[in-house]
């Protein structure tokens, strides 16, 4: 799923071909006990699936994208939620034609590479639902 190497508080991480991002970025979060962090990088996708806050109706509304596209920016934090990973990733990718989408990241499917840096924090940093704002907010 991928393989990494770990330089004092950070890791160098190469998610493998054909894997889908989130789910194994979780799965090394929880395979190191990184409970909190930051995670950015590049790569590649032919699937990915983003998330935009309607801040009106405080629900996300979902879309899918097909085709090859280069992440050109992946970057997010690494907290807990209800004593489990949570990850919060946005992602800017270019389609063929160089125009560019973006969001919140829910899943997406390498199709070539997909590189990232993880930084491990010391400790860890919660969640907690904002009812005003409709989000999972850090909780210090």
């Amino acid at each position: 799923m991928y393989q990494y190497r770990k330089f004092g508080n950070k890791y160098v991480l190469s998610i493998e071909n054909h894997n889908e991002i989130s789910a194994a970025l979780t799965a090394f979060c929880e395979e190191r006990r990184i409970h909190s962090g930051a995670v950015y990088g590049i790569g590649a996708v032919n699937e990915a699936t983003f998330r935009f806050l309607d801040p009106g109706t405080k629900k996300y509304v979902d879309k899918t994208f097909n085709g090859q596209m280069e992440i050109t920016c992946l970057t997010g934090n690494i907290s807990e939620k209800d004593g489990k990973v949570y990850l919060h990733i946005h992602v800017t990718a270019s389609r063929e034609d160089y125009a560019c989408i973006g969001g919140h990241l829910l899943c997406a499917t390498v199709n070539g590479a997909c590189e990232l840096v993880v930084e491990q924090f010391d400790g860890s940093v919660g969640r907690r639902f904002d009812e005003e704002t409709g989000l999972n907010l850090y909780e210090f």
